[in-house]
């Protein structure tokens, strides 16, 4: 006798925000688009759909089709040290390059694909009329997400 499992069937969409550590602006224009097609390697590898990738110099946001297999933390903690690993073997930055430990997760419905898409793609436009900081606490606004005491980036500081 034999037991069948069910398929999975799963519509999770994902944006991922993380920064360089200290957010120093290291990401540079000459080697943006290199970091941009090994972290979409790196998602596609692990079995989820890469929808979207763009950022600034000091952070990036990833927007995913999550495969419910893997938690969203062990795909962005790969995601990050792969990435630090191949900027260190590129020699891409003469600065020391790390990413910051803390990252924002949010979840979309398909109804805002199109949307979140052109907002990642549209990063360097986006960022002449608003911070990082406000870009992100306007996120968590939207999320209702209460940091409370946590630190997700560095401007965030423990009351």
């Amino acid at each position: 006798m034999y037991i069948i499992m069910a398929d999975v069937f799963s519509q999770l969409y994902i944006h991922a925000v993380f920064a360089v550590k200290n957010r120093f602006s290291l990401i540079l224009p000459e080697w943006e688009e290199s970091l941009y097609k090994y972290t979409t390697g790196i998602v596609e590898t692990r079995g989820h759909k890469m929808l979207s990738i763009g950022g600034m110099p000091d952070h990036i946001h990833i927007f995913f089709g999550l495969k419910p297999a893997e938690a969203i933390s062990d795909l962005v903690r790969e995601i990050k040290n792969a990435t630090n690993d191949y900027i260190k073997e590129q020699g891409f930055s003469p600065y020391k390059f790390d990413w910051q430990a803390g990252y924002g997760a949010f979840s979309y419905s398909r109804s805002h694909m199109d949307t979140v898409c052109r907002y990642i793609l549209n990063q360097k436009v986006h960022h002449q009329k608003q911070t990082f900081e406000q870009e992100i606490s306007k996120m968590l606004e939207d999320f209702g997400v209460d940091i409370g005491k946590k630190k997700m980036f560095d401007f965030f500081l423990p009351a």
